[in-house]
C-alpha cells in the first residue's frame, strides 16, 4: 500500500518544474552516489539542487536504512543535520537578537553567563564563538557522560582555553552550545522553541525541529546502534537499538537533545526553503527571517586576516572545512557540514545552492562522505551555472572577488627556542652572571650551535660549570652518568643522574644563576622534568636564579590524558601528581613546579616565540635531536607515554631493535593472535601488524627471540596513546595471566586502581573514561602556569 506523498515531498514536487538547466547536466550525479554506496561510504542520499525558487534536481538514491531491514530512500527522509544545527537553528536565532539589538556581536560572554569569565576566558566575544576563534577546544570529552543542559554549560564555564581569542581558528561544539543557551537566557525561549517559533514556523518548514514527534519516526533515517548517552556507538551490540530520532552527536545527546551544535532534524524540502530564504535577502513569501544587511554581514568574512581558514558568522567561507564546497562555486559563496553525512553550499551570485544529505554513520559508523559531497557539488555547479553570464543578487551583496592579502598563519612561522630567542636578545638577561649550564645534546640553537658554545662565548657572561642530566651530556647513555669533564671547554660535568640526582653544594661554588635547556617528551615519567625541580629546590635553597629555556612539547601542549600517580610512584619519573600525557613545555612545568610545590626559586623562562599549543614538533620547522637513546622520530614519541606505561612488565618494548616504542613483543606472545585482537578493538589512529624481533645483548629480553606487534599510527591527532597502552596490556593479561607481569608497570603507570581494573576484565574504555576527573583537574591546575 502506498503512503500519501508527505506535505514536504508535495512542496518539492510542486517546486520541480523544467529549468533552464537540460536534466542530463546532473546526470553524473547519480553514478558518482552508487559507486560511493558500493564502497561502503554511505548506505544512501537526497540530493537538492536550486537556483532562485526552482528546484532544478531532486533525487533519492540508494537506502534510508540497512538495518535492521533495509529501507529505500525517499525524497521526504528526515536526516539528523548534526552540525548544520550551528547555521540553520544558532546562527540564524543569534542574527535575529543581533538585529533586535538584543545582543551585539562584540558582547562578550560573561554578559550574558558571568561566570563564564573563569581561566581567562572573559575576554571571548559573541563573535568570536561564532567564528571558532574563541580558543575553547572541540568538545567535551565524549567518554564522560553527564546529564543536562546545565550541566554542559557547568562543564564549559569550567573549560580551560588552548588560545587566546582571536588567536587560532579552532572549530569548536563548545562554541555553538554556549551560543544556544545565550539564545535561552536572552528571548527567554529554549533554542528549540525560538527556532520553531521564529524560524522553521515562519518558513513553513514542517518537518524541522528538535526532538522529532513519533509521526516521523518512520521517514527518520537511522544512525548507529547507541546507548542513550554513551560514545562511541557500538554497531556489534545486536540489544542495542539504532538511533533513530535521537541525535547521534553524544554533547547533543546528554543535553536532551537540544543544543546549539547538533539535534536538528530536516529534509531536503525543508532546507530548500531555508537556502531560498537566505539567497533572496532574508525573505520567503512575503515573510522576513532576516534583513539583507544581516545576511551580508553573516556571510562576509569574520575571522582575522592572518588565520588562513576564513569563516563568516556560523557560516564557512573558506577553511579547511569546506570540502563540500566542490572546485566550481566561486568566490562569496558560503555553506556548512554535518557529521552525520549533511552539506549545504549557498552561493549569492547565481542564487544556486546544493542540499546534500546523508545517513552516512549508518550503521557502523565508518562511512564517509567527504570527497563525494564535493564531488557532487561540483556537477551541480557546473550546471546550475552553465547558461549565466553575470547574474548577481539584487538583495545580497556578494563578497569581493578581491581578497585581502592574508598573512602567512603563525603556526608556519619557524619556531624560536629559547636558545634563539635568548641570543638574539645578545644574552642581556645573563649579562655579569656566574652560570651553570643544565644541557645535553639536545640543547642547540636553530643554527645548529650548542648551547654549552653559545654561552661559552657569550659577551658579559661567565660560564662556570656543566651539568649533565640522565643519559649523559651528550645522550648516549642507558646506565648511570659520572662526572666528567667536557673535552672542548675544559669545564666541570657533574652528573645529576649518578650517585645523586641534585647537585651539592660543591657543585654549585662559584654559580649565581642556572640556566637550563633540556628537551622535554611530554609523558610525566621522563625525568628530565624531575631534574629541574630538583635543580629548583637547590637553587631556591642558596639564593640562586634558575633561567629555563623553554623548548616545545614535541607531542603537543593540547592533549592530556591517564591518571594522577599514586603516591607510591612520586618521585623522579614523576614530581608531584598529574596525568601521564601533561601537555606543558618544560618552562611551564618549570613555573608549575615552582608554584604548586611552593619552591620558592627566584625563576625566569624564556618563552619560545612562534610556538601554539597544537604543534607537533614537525611543525616547528626545528631539527630533531634524539632527546634520548631510543626516542628516535615523531613516531616513537607519540607512542612513548603508553608504551612507556607499560615497559616495566617483562615486555620488550623495543629497546635494542632499530625501532624502540614503535614494537612490543616477548618469547611467550602469539603475535598473530595479538595483532588480531588489538586491531578488532578498531582504536582510533592506529594499526597493528605481527612481527618477530631479537633485542640486542644488554636491553630487556637481549638475544631472545620475541613475537609480538608493530604499532602504525595512522592518524596522530585522534591517537590516544595510554589508551593504546592500556589495551595492549588488557590484551595480554586476558591470554596469558599471571604469565605477563602486568603489577610491574605500577610505578610508571602510576595507577594501581587501572591495573587491578586489567586483571578483572574490565574494558579498556571504562579504565580511560575514569581518569577524565584527574585530567580535568590537571587542566585547571595548569591554566596559571601556561604560556602560549
Amino acid at each position: 500500500m502506498k503512503r500519501p506523498l508527505a506535505a514536504a515531498a508535495l512542496v518539492v514536487a510542486l517546486l520541480a518544474r523544467p529549468t533552464a538547466q537540460p536534466a542530463s547536466s546532473f546526470d553524473g550525479i547519480v553514478p558518482l552516489v552508487d559507486a560511493a554506496i558500493s564502497r561502503h561510504e554511505l548506505p544512501g542520499a537526497v540530493i537538492l539542487a536550486g537556483r532562485g525558487d526552482q528546484v532544478a534536481w531532486l533525487r533519492a538514491i540508494g537506502r534510508r536504512a540497512l538495518e535492521p531491514a533495509p529501507e529505500a530512500m525517499t525524497t521526504d527522509t528526515v536526516f539528523d543535520m548534526a552540525s548544520l544545527t550551528k547555521v540553520v537553528a544558532t546562527t540564524t536565532s543569534v542574527m535575529q537578537l543581533v538585529e533586535q539589538g538584543r545582543i551585539r556581536l562584540g558582547d562578550t560572554v560573561t554578559r550574558f553567563i558571568p561566570d563564564f569569565g573563569r581561566y581567562g576566558k572573559d575576554g571571548i566575544t559573541i563573535r568570536q564563538l561564532m567564528t571558532h576563534t574563541s580558543g575553547l577546544r572541540p568538545d567535551l570529552e565524549l567518554e564522560v557522560e553527564f546529564n543536562g543542559a546545565e550541566e554542559a554549560i557547568r562543564r564549559a564555564i569550567d573549560e580551560v582555553p588552548v588560545a587566546a581569542p582571536d588567536e587560532r581558528f579552532v572549530y569548536s561544539d563548545i562554541n555553538f552550545f554556549v551560543l544556544g543557551e545565550i539564545v535561552r537566557i536572552v528571548s527567554g525561549e529554549r533554542l528549540d522553541q525560538y527556532a520553531k517559533a521564529h524560524i522553521f514556523g515562519p518558513l513553513s518548514m514542517k518537518d524541522t525541529g528538535f526532538l522529532p514527534p513519533s509521526s516521523l519516526r518512520p521517514r527518520i533515517a537511522p544512525t548507529e546502534r547507541c546507548r542513550d548517552r554513551a560514545w562511541p556507538c557500538n554497531a556489534d551490540a545486536t540489544d542495542v537499538p539504532f538511533l533513530r530520532g535521537v541525535v547521534h552527536d553524544p554533547t547533543a545527546r546528554r543535553m536532551d537533545g537540544v543544543a546549539g551544535h547538533a539535534g536538528l532534524f530536516s529534509t531536503a524540502a525543508d532546507l530548500s526553503r531555508f537556502c531560498r530564504m537566505l539567497l533572496n535577502g532574508g525573505t520567503l513569501d512575503g515573510v522576513r527571517i532576516l534583513s539583507p544587511a544581516t545576511i551580508s554581514r553573516m556571510i562576509a568574512p569574520s575571522t582575522p586576516a592572518f588565520m588562513r581558514d576564513v569563516r563568516g558568522l556560523g557560516w564557512d567561507i573558506d577553511s579547511s572545512y569546506s570540502a563540500n564546497r566542490g572546485d566550481l562555486f566561486p568566490i562569496g559563496s558560503f555553506g556548512h557540514t554535518g557529521f552525520t553525512g549533511t552539506s549545504l553550499w549557498l552561493d549569492p551570485q547565481s542564487k544556486s545552492y546544493v542540499v546534500f544529505l546523508s545517513n552516512r554513520v549508518h550503521p557502523d559508523g565508518k562511512g564517509d562522505v567527504t570527497a563525494l559531497r564535493g564531488r557532487v557539488a561540483t556537477i551541480a555547479a557546473a550546471a546550475l551555472m552553465s547558461d549565466m553570464t553575470s547574474a548577481t543578487s539584487p538583495n545580497v551583496q556578494p563578497m569581493t572577488s578581491r581578497q585581502p592579502e592574508r598573512l602567512p598563519a603563525a603556526d608556519h612561522l619557524p619556531t624560536l627556542t629559547g636558545i634563539d630567542v635568548l641570543e638574539s636578545e645578545s644574552f642581556a638577561r645573563l649579562k655579569g652572571k656566574r652560570v651553570g649550564l643544565v644541557t645535553n645534546q639536545t640543547g642547540r640553537s636553530r643554527g645548529g650551535s650548542t648551547t654549552i658554545d653559545l654561552l661559552a662565548a657569550a659577551p658579559g657572561v661567565k660560564l662556570v660549570s656543566l651539568f649533565s642530566p640522565e643519559h649523559g651530556i651528550r645522550g648516549e647513555l642507558d646506565e648511570k652518568v659520572p662526572s666528567s669533564v667536557d673535552a672542548k671547554t675544559g669545564l666541570s660535568i657533574h652528573s645529576l643522574y649518578g650517585e645523586s640526582r641534585r647537585p651539592n653544594a660543591a657543585d654549585l661554588g662559584g654559580i649565581d644563576t642556572l640556566v637550563v635547556d633540556l628537551q622535554d617528551a611530554g609523558a610525566r615519567f621522563y625525568t628530565y622534568p624531575a631534574t629541574l625541580a630538583y635543580v629548583m629546590e637547590e637553587a631556591a635553597k642558596r639564593k640562586l636564579a634558575v633561567v629555563v629555556l623553554d623548548r616545545p612539547n614535541p607531542i603537543n601542549g593540547f592533549d592530556i590524558e591517564g591518571p594522577y600517580q599514586d603516591r607510591p610512584s612520586i618521585g623522579f619519573n614523576g614530581y608531584l601528581p598529574m596525568p601521564v600525557r601533561h601537555g606543558m613545555t618544560i618552562g611551564e612545568l618549570a613555573r608549575l613546579f615552582n608554584g604548586e610545590s611552593k619552591i620558592g626559586a627566584d625563576l625566569t623562562v624564556v618563552a619560545m616565540k612562534n610556538w601554539r599549543r597544537d604543534d607537533w614538533f614537525d611543525a616547528t620547522a626545528l631539527p630533531w635531536t634524539n632527546p634520548s637513546p631510543n626516542l628516535r622520530n615523531m613516531v616513537a614519541a607519540a607512542l612513548y607515554p603508553g608504551i612507556g606505561a607499560i615497559e616495566g612488565t617483562n615486555l620488550s618494548v623495543g629497546r635494542g631493535t632499530d625501532s624502540p616504542f614503535e614494537q612490543i613483543g616477548a618469547p611467550w606472545i602469539d603475535g598473530v593472535a595479538l595483532a588480531s585482537a588489538l586491531n578488532a578493538r578498531g582504536l582510533a589512529g592506529i594499526r597493528f601488524y605481527p612481527v618477530t624481533f631479537t633485542p640486542a645483548p644488554g636491553a630487556r629480553l637481549g638475544g631472545q627471540i620475541c613475537q609480538g606487534v608493530f604499532l602504525i599510527v595512522t592518524d596522530r591527532t585522534r591517537l590516544q596513546p595510554l589508551r593504546v597502552g592500556l589495551e595492549i596490556a588488557a590484551a595480554l593479561s586476558s591470554r596469558y595471566g599471571q604469565q605477563f607481569k602486568l603489577e610491574d608497570a605500577a610505578y610508571l603507570l602510576g595507577s594501581k586502581s587501572a591495573i587491578e581494573q586489567i586483571r578483572t576484565g574490565a574494558d579498556p574504555a571504562t579504565i580511560a573514561a575514569s581518569w577524565r576527573a584527574d585530567e580535568e583537574r590537571w587542566r585547571r591546575m595548569r591554566a596559571p602556569y601556561l604560556l602560549y
